[in-house]
């Protein structure tokens, strides 16, 4: 495997800005994990390279189909393979290992299984993942939740009026897409909903500073087809996840893409909540090339190993600011000459990002990041 280049952060000015969006974006990344890195693997992936070679020495691989996980359901795990879709349960080794995943299988993993009889079949390996979306679980804040794996893109859906924009969801989402090795993509539906000037104020606001933070922003409405085309392009050829809290329209999305009739929700008036119509994430195969996984709505996403020393390096616009603070050390949020915070005032930063930064670092802080 190639070894990752370090960068050091006091040259970020000089050498981000030589780069484009996407490649400062992922720089950033790899400077803020510095050799911190080969401390962070997951007890799933040490079990895969200390057991990987001996699981596949005692299988017998003329016998085993690969398969590509496409929705998991309490009757069991519903695998895609060439002699057709198979519903599968853990076996051996896997069933046995316990790890900081709350589940050890995800949609979207690629794996290995016996065929039995009936449709039916046994997953005996995993395949290494290129790519996961996960959260921390909302029971056991010691455990992992894995919600996608093997993704290009996170299609992370909101809207502004019914239920509310949140920004520090999203940009919550935009930090795990960046930890899980994907492409962050806002989509923003229900625009047909839009209520008056303050709402259209936000949006433009909302749209504009993660814009300029190098996030690709996609307005639609469900309900007129507005911009559906847009969106269209983005997923085409690629494995793509839509997920958001509850209410926001992900489901309906899906409906106006695929031509299916998956089940859709209302937001309750009283809360602005949506409701769960989505109860467990599915993939799904696309006319225009690639998959599509819809995943259940949320209340809350809990972050998943991050702490303040690499935050600001998730936030694009504070890139060429972090150099010029006075302190090496520097917080963000209260010390004099801070080259950030003097860019908040001038409204060189938008004030929406640095308030989302600063309500994470208060949530690490406060030990609250899990939830």
């Amino acid at each position: 495997m190639k070894k990752k280049k370090k960068i050091d952060p006091d040259q970020i000015e000089e050498e981000f800005y030589a780069k484009d969006k996407k490649a400062g974006r992922q720089e950033r990344k790899v400077a803020s994990q510095k050799d911190r890195s080969k401390y962070k693997k997951t007890d799933f992936d040490k079990f895969q390279e200390e057991l990987s070679k001996e699981i596949l020495s005692k299988l017998d691989r003329d016998k085993l189909l690969k398969g590509r996980v496409i929705s998991i359901k309490s009757e069991g795990i519903i695998v895609d393979t060439p002699s057709g879709q198979l519903l599968c349960e853990l076996r051996g080794l896997l069933k046995k290992v316990k790890t900081r995943y709350k589940n050890l299988v995800a949609v979207g993993d690629f794996v290995l299984i016996e065929p039995l009889e009936h449709q039916e079949g046994f997953i005996y390996y995993v395949e290494p993942r290129k790519s996961t979306l996960s959260r921390a679980d909302t029971i056991s804040q010691k455990k992992q939740q894995l919600i996608a794996a093997n993704i290009d893109q996170v299609l992370i859906t909101t809207s502004v009026g019914i239920p509310p924009l949140k920004p520090s969801l999203v940009d919550r989402y935009i930090i795990a897409t960046d930890k899980g090795n994907m492409e962050p993509v806002i989509v923003v539906n229900k625009i047909d909903l839009l209520d008056g000037d303050d709402q259209k104020d936000l949006l433009e606001r909302f749209v504009r500073a993660h814009e300029k933070s190098g996030i690709q922003v996609v307005l639609v409405s469900a309900e007129t087809g507005e911009g559906i085309e847009d969106l269209k392009a983005v997923m085409t050829d690629k494995a793509s996840v839509f997920s958001g809290q509850s209410g926001v329209g992900k489901s309906s999305l899906i409906n106006v893409i695929t031509g299916l009739d998956l089940k859709v929700g209302v937001v309750v008036d009283r809360t602005r909540k949506g409701a769960h119509t989505t109860t467990h994430a599915t993939l799904i195969s696309l006319e225009c090339g690639g998959w599509v996984i819809d995943t259940p709505g949320i209340k809350s996403f809990g972050m998943w190993d991050l702490d303040k020393e690499e935050l600001p390096f998730y936030f694009e616009e504070f890139a060429r600011y972090l150099p010029k603070c006075k302190f090496p050390n520097c917080s963000h949020l209260h010390e004099p000459d801070c080259a950030v915070i003097e860019a908040v005032e001038k409204g060189e930063i938008s004030r929406l990002r640095y308030e989302s930064y600063a309500a994470l670092s208060k949530d690490i802080d406060e030990g609250y990041l899990r939830r």
